[in-house]
Formats: structure tokens, C-alpha cells, sequence
């Protein structure tokens, strides 16, 4: 069984309310038809109904046992905009202002209604960037308690793979921090290494990426990975992590041998940290295209409740797979 397919079959033992905004993508409405039909998740749907319906009648879906929320129509409506205008108000929003934005964002609208505990996660960003789509994540639920930034992550499952956790992997950050500093890469390692330990179930084992491995290389990013690994080691010294590691000396045990002895980390690393957002967006793509890797994310760690972006370039099978996740995620939180 594929890991996709193992958190499918955890996602349907305690099944969550996983909201789908982007309701004029054809991708969403097939992928929220074979959500249903699987019981991976109880999905709901914002929009217009008639036009969602005759969306799926076009494509030939069903989407009986979805639900579906016309914001305006809801009755819940005044809740949410008084919601929003709280949470907001400190920020110039007015009650006007709030109401005008949840009848034309589903994206935020479908945060509220996680916010109001009217479901328990939000996926979306096949029609959205991902600034739109995490911006009022952020802004609405904010981060949880202990928190020190918000990161993303991609599950990597490489087929015929002997590295990693059976060909498993995480790779951080690929879809939020552009150009992390020292500490933050830190923080990011500690968070990338409990959502592997909860979405995963093995033993987090992370390198700190760099093109340098040992000091083989002077330069300013050699440093920082450096650095982080350092303060890794000092602020979470429980975590099993060592840098800075060149990719193939972090995951190829004969490569290991030589450039790195006596890391535990080297050779068998199952969590890539990447030293900025243009090596581990890059990073990730590459394995996902050339390796025929199934590439789930970005996943979102370290909002107080469950909300994910998705590539624009997904398909409705990636839905699929962020929305069992997205549902485990919510069992954990």
C-alpha cells in the first residue's frame, strides 16, 4: 500500500469536515466527488449551488453527500462578518469591509468556517497563489501556541526507492519562507521533524541541506546552513540532525562514508531542509518530475488549525491526497 494510501485509510477512521473553496476548478469538483465516494472526508463546497451542480453535470461527477454553503444565502452570514470585523478590526477593517469580503473570497470565508469550528480544515490554491490562499490562514487563525513561524513542506514519495523512509521524505521549506535566516531554518527543521513523526510514524532523521558538505566549501549560504545546524543542535537537541550536508552525502550511504564519517544523519536522512525557498521549490519539482515522485504540499505546519495550499499545476488526484492529509492533520490538532 502507498503512503498516500495509508493516510487515506486513517483519514476515513475519524472522518473531519474539510472545506474545498475554489469551487469553479474542475479538478476541485472531481476530486470532492471521489472524497465523498471514498469517505476520506466530509467535504463542503462554497459557492452558488446551481452553478457547482451544473459544473458537475458537465463533467459527469456526482457530489451527492457534499455540502454546500452559498455565502450568500447562509445564515451564519452575520456570525462570520462579526467574526471577521473582531478579529480585524485593529487592522482598519470595517463591519462593511468584513461582509463585502466573505461575499466575494471564498478563500477566506472557507477560513472562517474553520475558525468557527464549522469544519476542521481548508484545502485550496489550484486556482489561488499561495500568498492569496495562506494570507487569511494567517491572518484568521494566526499560529499555533510555541510557534515560532509558519512553514511548508512537501510529502515525497519516490517509487523503487531504497533511501529515506522506504522512499518517503519531507522536504522544507519548498512553499512559503523565501530566504530563511539561521534560526529560522532551525525552527524549521524542529517543526518539519514532529509533522514527519505525526504524518509519517518513523524517526525523523534530517539533514540540513547546503553545496557544501563539512566546510568542503566557503561562502556566506555555507554559513548560514552552518549556523542553523548549530543552533539546531543547541535550542532542540533532541532532534537526530546534522549539516551542512550536500544532497547525495545526506541521502547515499557510500557517498556518506566518504564525505561525512561518523554522522548519524548522513546516508540516511528522510527530512531535506533546504537553505531558501528557490533550492527547495526547484528541489522538490525535479524529483517530482523526473523521478515520478507523487509530491503532496505544500503542506502547512504550524497554523493553529489545518488550512493547505496546493500547486497550480495539480491534479485532481493531488486534491485528493492534501485533503487525506489535511484530515489527519485535523485528527492530530
Amino acid at each position: 500500500m502507498s503512503y498516500i494510501d495509508l493516510m487515506k485509510e486513517k483519514a476515513k477512521s475519524d472522518k473531519k469536515k474539510i472545506v474545498l473553496p475554489e469551487t469553479t476548478d474542475k479538478r476541485t469538483l472531481i476530486a470532492a466527488s471521489h472524497i465523498v465516494a471514498e469517505g476520506i472526508a466530509d467535504i463542503i463546497m462554497i459557492g452558488n449551488e446551481e452553478k457547482i451542480l451544473d459544473g458537475a453535470t458537465w463533467l459527469e461527477v456526482e457530489l451527492d453527500g457534499v455540502t454546500i454553503v452559498d455565502p450568500q444565502k447562509t445564515e451564519k452570514l452575520d456570525t462570520y462578518v462579526d467574526m471577521l470585523y473582531e478579529i480585524r478590526k485593529n487592522k482598519g477593517m470595517t463591519p462593511e469591509q468584513a461582509r463585502e469580503i466573505l461575499l466575494k473570497d471564498p478563500l477566506t470565508f472557507g477560513v472562517i468556517m474553520v475558525k468557527a469550528n464549522d469544519a476542521d480544515g481548508m484545502v485550496a490554491g489550484a486556482a489561488h497563489s499561495t500568498a492569496d490562499t495562506l494570507r487569511p490562514a494567517l491572518q484568521i487563525l494566526k499560529t499555533a501556541p510555541g510557534v515560532k513561524l509558519v512553514s511548508g513542506f512537501f510529502i515525497m514519495d519516490v517509487p523503487n526507492c531504497e533511501f529515506g523512509e522506504g522512499g518517503t521524505f519531507l522536504f522544507a521549506d519548498c512553499g512559503l519562507n523565501q530566504d530563511p535566516t539561521a534560526e529560522e531554518l532551525a525552527a524549521i527543521a524542529d517543526s518539519t521533524a514532529k509533522s514527519f513523526k505525526a504524518l509519517v510514524g518513523a524517526k525523523p532523521i534530517i539533514a540540513m541541506l547546503s553545496h557544501s558538505t563539512k566546510g568542503s566549501a566557503k561562502h556566506p549560504l555555507v554559513d548560514k546552513v552552518a549556523e542553523a545546524t548549530r543552533i539546531a543542535k543547541e535550542q532542540y537537541p533532541h532532534l537526530c540532525l546534522d549539516g551542512e550536508l550536500q544532497a547525495d552525502a545526506a541521502l547515499v550511504p557510500s557517498v556518506a562514508k566518504t564525505k561525512s564519517p561518523g554522522s548519524d544523519v548522513a546516508g540516511k536522512a528522510n527530512v531535506l531542509i533546504f537553505p531558501n525557498l528557490d533550492s527547495g521549490n526547484i528541489g522538490y519539482k525535479l524529483v517530482q518530475r523526473l523521478a515520478k515522485a507523487e509530491a503532496y504540499g505544500p503542506i502547512m505546519q504550524g497554523i493553529s488549525k489545518p488550512v493547505n495550499d496546493l500547486s497550480r499545476g495539480c491534479s485532481w488526484e493531488d486534491i485528493v491526497g492534501v485533503v487525506a492529509l489535511t484530515a489527519v492533520q485535523a485528527q492530530l490538532s
